[in-house]
């Protein structure tokens, strides 16, 4: 069975590393934990918030690899504890956001059980090139001669 996709038109050329993406995004976006944000605070400025209650900095990651955004969180085990109802979940979790180019990370902070990532995205002016059209001259045909 061959699989539909949105980049496949022959108009739509080098987006192979979009679709990609999308293929990653649908297989991670089915996992809901932790709960995460994603608001614009500035011209160029997004910010990710993740609700990670119970998790202290030394048990999580913030990195990029190649073009994501990947954070990770282990809690430390308590299994000195006995818990009569456990509610707060402080279960491992992978959460990955595909970053566009030239996207920066600027600061990671922890913040009441909240995880705040800031990222920026520089202004950049698109610059608009023309192409010079050229025309093929025709070289004349070559006759020949014969002569006797």
């Amino acid at each position: 069975m061959s699989r539909l996709s949105l980049f496949n038109s022959p108009l739509m050329l080098g987006f192979e590393q979009f679709e990609q993406a999308v293929d990653m995004i649908t297989k991670t976006a089915a996992d809901g934990y932790p709960p995460y944000n994603v608001e614009k605070i500035g011209e160029n400025r997004i910010r990710i918030t993740l609700a990670v209650a119970g998790f202290a900095p030394e048990d999580m990651q913030v990195q990029i690899e190649s073009n994501q955004l990947v954070i990770r969180g282990k809690a430390k085990s308590d299994d000195d504890r006995i818990y009569l109802h456990r509610g707060i979940a402080a279960r491992q979790f992978r959460r990955a956001f595909v970053l566009a180019d030239g996207i920066e990370v600027q600061d990671a902070t922890l913040d009441n059980g909240l995880l705040h990532i800031d990222l920026e995205k520089p202004l950049v002016d698109v610059p608009i090139r023309s192409i010079a059209i050229q025309t093929l001259k025709k070289a004349p045909k070559k006759t020949i001669i014969e002569e006797n």
